[in-house]
């Protein structure tokens, strides 16, 4: 999963995943990006909340590549994840519920299905952490 969040990462200097390290003392999952990092933690997310969309990072004065975004939002009333500047401060902008992964889109369609490999690792490593288990709702 570190390879292919690093290998798929968008290259705009924004939204770049600059390092992905795993920390099992926490289940933190650490993304460093060029404006700072935050810490994921694995143990607290609920995989029956998995959604992928395509999110479009361009602001009024800089177009963007579309993204690929994965969210996953956190168990009723747990903390999922913390971000922090690049002085180290916590960015309390950073709604806390959920985690979201960043991939460009254009490089997606270099790995054949990216999407539901992806979401079956990573569904294996949040139960893995002490996350909610998926479960079958229909």
């Amino acid at each position: 999963m570190r390879a292919k969040l690093l290998a798929l990462t968008a290259t705009d200097g924004y939204n770049d995943n600059v390092e992905v390290t795993f920390n099992p003392a926490t289940t933190a999952l650490i993304i460093t990006r060029p404006d700072g990092r935050c810490e994921n933690f694995l143990n607290t997310l609920d995989t029956n909340s998995m959604v992928w969309e395509i999110f479009d990072p361009s602001d009024q004065h800089v177009t963007r590549e579309p993204l690929l975004r994965l969210t996953v939002s956190s168990k009723s009333g747990e903390v999922s994840r913390i971000c922090y500047d690049k002085q180290n401060h916590v960015d309390t902008s950073v709604i806390s519920n959920r985690v979201r992964l960043l991939f460009s889109t254009s490089k997606e369609g270099q790995v054949p299905d990216f999407r539901q490999n992806m979401t079956k690792a990573i569904q294996k490593l949040i139960v893995l952490c002490g996350g909610t288990e998926q479960k079958e709702i229909f």
